[in-house]
């Protein structure tokens, strides 16, 4: 089993690790969920400790679970909730506030003020993005100016910022290595996706000292080795993605045109547009799919703030499911008479809107409204909410040929709500025979490194069909759809 490859998985709700084989398989899993903490209304936070206690649990779970020796471990990958913030102490370790998760919305005044100060293009023109509370920068400077002492502490070096990735790596080097990857960077309004580098402008504006920020590698590179006593001997960190861009990776969207959309807490989907940066006239974000060997590779991306969420809420917030696979089960009962829209903005709207104050709607309820009606809307939400996107991706850059969209994550596994998606599309979506993309393009980064997996080429050629979903249904019935949708958004809109 030489050339196994230990990838693992940090998201937004649970931390997960999975050895892969070199024919690219899963061989074992480890999984545990963890606490989501919500200290005021449109604030999400994480504790740290958790984000690294779990991640160790799961990578050793993972390993036990492989039945192989941690010598035909090749390499280790990364791959992360993106976004999500976190400052600690540079000599301790020691975090000085709670992770700051990518959906908190706490900095939107912030945000707004910078627009109004007509800075927004700046920021646009030099990271792709758009000034929202969404990204870490802000969040950064939120923790600096609200966290007593942290500002003066900053200035005098003593403190270090750091997205998941970094989070991660500093506790498996036992504090060695501060790095981060190019994918990661490029998410925080501080990185400049043009010149490759932190920007010391945009810094300055967010009052981020740029002793804080990590060194910014490659996305196959070498992150570091892990301590000796973790796993039993230390193990070579490759390969770090963001985890929108390891599915990019992982689902082998390697040419210009490719599309891909992961359907996780929230959806995120992106095209690759090669070796160059396309602006985005429907504010989707610029952003970089990838950097091998010094050379970006950009795309453009839509971002859903919440998909599998919506499910989540069924089951925590309503008690209307017990688990999220009962969804589809009562999608299927759902009195198709009834047009029910539910908008969850629940921490605001995405693209292309960006509606930082929008919260979630349900338009359309009848008496005979009921469960299964939510469950039915819930799980269509993602639908349009893709549509928004595609079309968004479609009039910024259109490449040749038919649209297939592949897709993973997990609401991927239900049928009924793939089926949907291509109907409401009108257009093929691919899932693949191996569901686990977003590892897999981590330990893909990681291996290929190693030089215990392949490159590009013979990864890409691997990459097989689970099952295409063809539209099925009549254009008069999806243009209805859509309209009922857009005037449900706009009802939802905060202005």
């Amino acid at each position: 089993m030489a050339g196994a490859v230990l990838a693992i998985d940090q998201g937004t709700t649970s931390s997960r690790a999975i050895v892969f084989g070199s024919n690219f398989q899963p061989i074992s899993v480890g999984q545990m969920e963890f606490t989501q903490h919500f200290p005021k209304s449109g604030w999400v936070e994480h504790d740290p400790d958790d984000l690294w206690s779990t991640t160790a649990a799961v990578c050793r779970e993972a390993l036990e679970r492989a039945h192989i020796g941690v010598e035909d471990i090749a390499a280790i990958g990364i791959t992360n909730q993106r976004e999500t913030t976190l400052v600690w102490d540079r000599k301790t370790g020691r975090p000085v506030y709670n992770a700051i998760v990518w959906q908190d919305r706490r900095t939107a005044d912030f945000c707004a003020k910078l627009r109004s100060e007509g800075l927004g293009d700046l920021f646009t023109e030099k990271t792709g993005l758009l000034l929202d509370p969404y990204f870490s920068g802000t969040k950064v400077s939120w923790i600096l100016n609200n966290v007593e002492g942290a500002r003066e502490r900053a200035e005098r070096g003593e403190l270090v910022f750091g997205t998941v990735d970094s989070w991660l790596i500093w506790q498996l080097t036992g504090g060695e290595r501060h790095v981060t990857d190019a994918t990661n960077a490029s998410r925080t309004l501080m990185f400049n996706i043009h010149d490759n580098c932190w920007d010391e402008e945009l810094c300055r504006i967010l009052g981020v000292p740029m002793s804080m920020l990590p060194e910014v590698k490659d996305c196959a590179d070498d992150f570091g080795v892990t301590r000796p006593d973790l796993f039993g001997k230390p193990l070579p960190i490759l390969g770090v993605a963001g985890d929108q861009q390891a599915a990019t990776v992982g689902q082998a969207c390697f040419e210009p045109g490719m599309v891909k959309s992961t359907y996780g807490t929230g959806c995120f989907a992106l095209i690759n547009t090669g070796s160059t940066p396309v602006r985005s006239r429907n504010r989707l974000l610029t952003t970089i799919a990838y950097r091998l060997d010094g050379k970006p590779t950009y795309a453009l991306e839509g971002s859903i703030f919440v998909a599998g969420a919506a499910v989540q809420w069924l089951r925590d917030g309503l008690g209307i499911i017990s688990e999220a696979a009962h969804t589809q089960v009562l999608a299927e009962k759902a009195d198709r008479e009834q047009s029910i829209y539910l908008v969850p903005a629940f921490v605001g709207l995405g693209a292309p809107h960006w509606d930082a104050d929008a919260r979630g709607a349900i338009f359309g309820l009848t008496r005979a409204t009921g469960p299964a009606d939510f469950a039915r809307a819930a799980l269509e939400s993602v639908g349009y909410q893709t549509r928004d996107l595609i079309d968004a991706m479609q009039d910024d850059w259109s490449a040749s040929g038919e649209t297939v969209l592949r897709v993973d994550g997990g609401m991927a596994a239900s049928d009924w709500t793939m089926q949907f998606l291509s109907d409401i599309l009108g257009a093929p979506v691919d899932r693949p025979s191996v569901a686990e993309t977003t590892a897999l393009g981590a330990a893909w980064l990681a291996g290929s490194r190693s030089g215990a997996w392949p490159g590009q080429a013979e990864f890409s050629s691997k990459w097989h069909l689970d099952r295409r979903f063809s539209p099925e249904m009549e254009e008069a019935e999806r243009s209805r759809l859509m309209a009922g949708w857009k005037d449900a958004v706009t009802r939802t809109r905060s202005s």
